[in-house]
């Protein structure tokens, strides 16, 4: 309780959002830019006509509703995607902060966690929109965990760190059964490295129950998207998102998610 409002003391919650947002305009320039490979160095410039975007319209989701949507310089209309995203970072940095069930509570802890989120965000939204996971991301997500197990287990790092990487691959096996076997057209190669990062940073057990929940959500979108004609039986649906849902829901609620199977079985 002390620890929790020391916390709230030094980074009130409008302070959290401010840098949240500012880093959710951050992971817009991930999510656009690593895809198609291109440098993530230098101004922003504008998706239509290509010129240098203003200091005074990069204020994270402020910018977007005085420019009522839309570019400064030729009037086309911006993605919902930018306020959005930078909204929705702002909101997390001040939930991880003010969750008070986490392993890792100190201030550190809580900055990794919001690491994990962070790449997990840009997994989500690349996936989705180029069906791509960038492998700089991917390695991102891999040393934030790395910081994780070092932050929960210092004294057995290294013990603990070479469990993870065999747990990572036990998780990713069946993703990597699923890419082999249909050739690439089930699962892409970067399933199969999220599934290993999955697994590494959660253990076996939270990792499976991960990607047990990531097909349930993706079976149930499929059908509805399906009923709705949204998608044919041969559609391609990315299922990075899903791997996303399913290691937010083990990160943030995996104890008491495996307690009340623990108690529903008996074990």
């Amino acid at each position: 309780m002390i620890v929790s409002q020391l916390i709230s003391t030094v980074f009130p919650p409008y302070f959290l959002f401010i840098i949240g947002a500012s880093i959710g305009s951050f992971l817009n320039v991930l999510i656009d830019r690593l895809p198609k490979d291109k440098s993530i160095n230098g101004r922003s410039r504008c998706d239509f006509c290509g010129k240098k975007i203003a200091w005074y319209d990069l204020f994270p989701v402020i910018s977007f509703f005085l420019l009522k949507g839309k570019s400064h310089c030729c009037k086309k209309k911006l993605s919902f995607q930018y306020p959005l995203i930078e909204l929705v970072t702002g909101l997390i940095f001040v939930l991880v902060f003010n969750f008070q069930t986490l392993i890792l509570s100190t201030v550190v802890g809580k900055i990794i966690i919001l690491g994990i989120v962070s790449c997990l965000i840009v997994i989500f939204v690349s996936d989705l929109k180029y069906h791509l996971i960038s492998d700089y991301i991917q390695a991102a997500f891999f040393i934030f965990s790395v910081f994780y197990h070092l932050t929960t287990n210092f004294n057995q790092f290294l013990v603990i760190s070479i469990n993870f990487l065999i747990l990572g691959l036990i998780v990713s096996f069946p993703i990597f059964l699923i890419y082999f076997l249909s050739r690439e057209r089930a699962m892409g190669l970067g399933d199969v490295f999220l599934a290993f990062n999955i697994g590494f940073l959660l253990g076996w057990q939270s990792g499976f129950l991960a990607l047990y929940i990531a097909f349930v959500t993706g079976a149930m979108v499929g059908v509805v998207l399906l009923i709705l004609k949204r998608k044919k039986i041969k559609s391609k649906i990315a299922f990075g998102p899903f791997l996303v849902i399913g290691t937010v829901v083990m990160l943030f609620w995996g104890e008491k998610i495996m307690e009340t199977i623990k108690r529903i079985y008996g074990l």
